[in-house]
């Protein structure tokens, strides 16, 4: 999904809550405190490919090194470049100031859920995009439920939050604030 689906996406979602979450969601991601801090996990199955790339281009476009993800996995090959052999035990290591971030369609499996609550106690930050689990969801310190019959998949949902955690937030200067103020006491100006 590039950026002009993500913005129409935006758009058709306007008003229904679906934003306002995955900009808490994203913005959550931000306060890992350092590179390579923020540790993004699947399931067995499924690994999250699609949300580390973007959360990477996202950490270099809008200069945030601390978004900087590293893509866990299960079962990674040894003779993997070092960025892709990042096993599942790299979770006994998280620690406060290190964001874990679940991605999990489908039921998270036990093992998972086990490496889950061993990463909270030591404190790091949970964050999860989940199908429904009330397992997992119990662990995140944040979670957004993505339903099968909701108004957004569960890609588009990572690509939501991933968007929203790379957007640089622009300072209103004071003249802007106030013309904004004007408007929302009197209403719109009306052209002549």
């Amino acid at each position: 999904m590039d950026s002009g689906s993500v913005a129409l996406l935006r758009e058709l979602l306007d008003g229904s809550g679906w934003l306002e979450r995955t900009r808490e969601l994203g913005l959550a991601l931000r306060a890992t405190r350092s590179p390579g801090g923020l540790l993004v996990v699947g399931t067995p199955g499924d690994e999250p490919w699609h949300v580390t790339a973007h959360l990477s281009d996202e950490a270099r476009f809008a200069g945030l090194p601390q978004l900087t993800p590293t893509l866990v996995r299960w079962n990674p090959p040894p003779d993997a470049p070092a960025h892709l052999r990042v096993g599942v035990e790299r979770l006994e290591r998280a620690a406060r100031g290190e964001t874990l971030f679940v991605l999990s369609e489908q039921q998270a499996p036990v093992p998972l859920l086990e490496r889950v609550d061993d990463a909270r106690r030591t404190g790091a930050t949970i964050l999860a995009i989940e199908g429904g689990d009330p397992e997992l969801a119990g662990l995140a310190h944040d979670a957004i439920a993505v339903p099968r019959s909701g108004p957004v998949s569960f890609d588009g949902a990572q690509h939501l939050v991933s968007a929203a955690a790379g957007e640089v937030e622009q300072r209103r200067g004071l003249r802007e604030r106030l013309a904004r103020l004007l408007d929302k006491l009197s209403g719109p100006r009306v052209a002549d």
